[in-house]
């Protein structure tokens, strides 16, 4: 093989290499970061509703006593 190629050929082995780094790197951006927020925001937002269906039904209870 003559040099041109052996360069072009390294030089597509090396971009490669960084394209595979890119998407493992964004995957485990995802899986530790951007999933786990996610899970923490509907885990609030659960407990929100479930405050306020509490809250409604005290107030509910209140007003039944007076």
């Amino acid at each position: 093989m003559d040099t041109v190629t052996l360069v072009y050929v390294g030089g597509m082995l090396v971009l490669f290499f960084f394209w595979i780094y890119g998407i493992a790197s964004f995957v485990l951006d995802l899986k530790n970061t951007v999933v786990p927020g996610l899970l923490r925001y509907r885990e609030g937002r659960a407990k929100q509703k479930a405050d306020a269906k509490a809250e409604r039904e005290r107030e509910e209870e209140e007003k039944q006593l007076y």
